[in-house]
């Protein structure tokens, strides 16, 4: 291979971890319903990507839930309210974690063929650092250790879209040019960290957050509605700008390949 890349950063649950990314999604949807609100998938999922705290807060201010919030607490949601629903929230992912640390399909291989073909493999993520603490000792039990791994809390906080997490990759791996990094993830948030940081980006549609369905869902579709789910994912990727989208892990190796 060529020397057009130098490294792949890859984010973690969705993308190379926990088909669905559920783990966030069923302590988010816990966590609010302790405050009487319900939010809906949609809700739930559209901030994905962001700093578990921040993707609180961009909930508390959607439309519907600062109106429900009003209507159960008897005041529009401040930032006192987003931490109030982050402290329950964060005990509740922290007990799941170990649960949801499970490599996606295509991913053991994918990033073998990637580091046999000279590339380094990082990562940045929405976790916290504690949780990572979970999540990254039992991914490499199950056959997945990428080469560093960064979360918000080593940006001062400044996540997703922000693309500081992407710049220390870039540093921690030695990578001599932007335009010689991958980024790679399954959210809009993915995808506007890595184009903020001028490195290729590429997003995954099975398995996705954007997708939204477990594999045992997606794999019970029609293969019309697979194509379907697929291509609506796409779309989501391509309107944020991705570079390029993929279906699955596997694809990735030959389209490096391809454009190098």
């Amino acid at each position: 291979m060529t020397n057009r890349f130098e490294a792949v950063i890859f984010d973690w649950a969705g993308t190379t971890v926990d088909y669905g990314c559920f783990a966030p999604v069923r302590a988010f949807q816990e966590a609010f319903k302790e405050f009487g609100i319900t939010p809906t998938m949609d809700e739930t999922r559209k901030p994905m990507g962001m700093l578990k705290h921040d993707h609180i807060a961009t909930m508390l201010k959607m439309e519907r839930i600062a109106r429900a919030w009003e209507d159960e607490h008897g005041a529009a949601p401040t930032e006192a309210d987003t931490d109030a629903v982050y402290s329950r929230f964060e005990p509740k992912l922290l007990s799941i974690l170990d649960r949801f640390a499970d490599p996606k399909p295509g991913v053991l291989d994918a990033v073998a063929a990637l580091r046999a073909d000279g590339l380094k493999i990082g990562s940045t993520t929405g976790y916290t650092d504690k949780m990572m603490e979970i999540v990254v000792p039992k991914a490499k039990e199950n056959g997945y250790d990428p080469d560093f791994w960064i979360s918000p809390d080593g940006t001062d906080g400044y996540g997703r879209p922000y693309p500081y997490m992407v710049f220390k990759n870039l540093e921690a791996l030695h990578v001599t040019d932007v335009r010689k990094a991958v980024k790679v993830g399954d959210t809009l948030s993915d995808i506007r960290e890595g184009k903020n940081a001028g490195v290729f980006t590429v997003g995954v549609t099975e398995g996705s957050s954007q997708m939204a369905l477990s594999q045992a869902e997606f794999t019970a579709l029609s293969p019309a509605d697979r194509a379907a789910a697929r291509a609506a994912a796409r779309d989501a990727f391509v309107g944020a700008g991705a570079d390029a989208v993929i279906d699955t892990m596997a694809e990735l190796p030959a389209l490096l390949r391809q454009i190098a």
